[in-house]
């Protein structure tokens, strides 16, 4: 059980800690809730934040249902087995409506600055959580079209299922608790309030204040 996010993001520290200073070395927070961790990881390891944002591809008869994600630039991924009986015309109207929703959103949380390369990074992707994952894995899929030297998934919480998924797709996974009784993410905190839009800005400027 951790206090809040900001108790999380000490102790995922003190599991990071060999990644402390790494040159060539970022981390991306999926907002909103994981930025409050990254806050912490910024300041104890000395690295740069930011944020990967994607939004999944919906199966055309349920929207639920994900069949691939489009993330940062129109990067995109999708799953074969999945989008086997989806036409291409369906995805390609999904893919080039999701990426401007993605981009705007981009827009929202940093501004006009350019988004950081992570062709040949280590780099360290985090939440407060994994559930299902699902969010997780498109995170991966998008970030590894980049071609990034290493993949290190961190996290406080998660169900051995879920992790495992996750490890199979990263090069490293770190998490923290993984209980076998998993209800919901915020059961392991203590305190586990929204974290809105303004705040999750604010958490960004602040840390590339303090980098610059």
């Amino acid at each position: 059980m951790f206090r809040d996010r900001h108790d999380a993001g000490k102790t995922l520290a003190d599991a990071l800690g060999g990644y402390m200073g790494k040159k060539n070395t970022i981390i991306l927070a999926i907002p909103r809730g994981a930025l409050q961790i990254g806050e912490v990881l910024h300041e104890k390891l000395g690295l740069p934040l930011d944020i990967i944002i994607t939004k999944k591809i919906p199966h055309p008869l349920n929207e639920e249902y994900a069949i691939g994600a489009v993330g940062p630039e129109g990067e995109y991924f999708i799953n074969a087995g999945a989008a086997a009986e989806v036409r291409p015309e369906y995805i390609e109207i999904q893919r080039g409506k999701l990426a401007a929703a993605v981009e705007e959103r981009y827009i929202r949380y940093r501004g006009e600055r350019p988004k950081p390369a992570l062709k040949g990074k280590t780099v360290i992707l985090i939440d407060d959580g994994i559930a299902t994952g699902s969010t997780m894995l498109a995170a991966i899929h998008v970030i590894r079209k980049q071609k990034p030297k290493k993949i290190v998934v961190a996290v406080p919480v998660g169900p051995p299922d879920g992790v495992a998924r996750i490890a199979a797709e990263a090069d490293e996974t770190i998490c923290l608790e993984k209980p076998e009784a998993f209800f919901a993410i915020g059961s392991f905190y203590e305190d586990f309030r929204q974290v809105e839009d303004e705040e999750a800005i604010t958490i960004l400027k602040r840390c590339h204040q303090v980098k610059r």
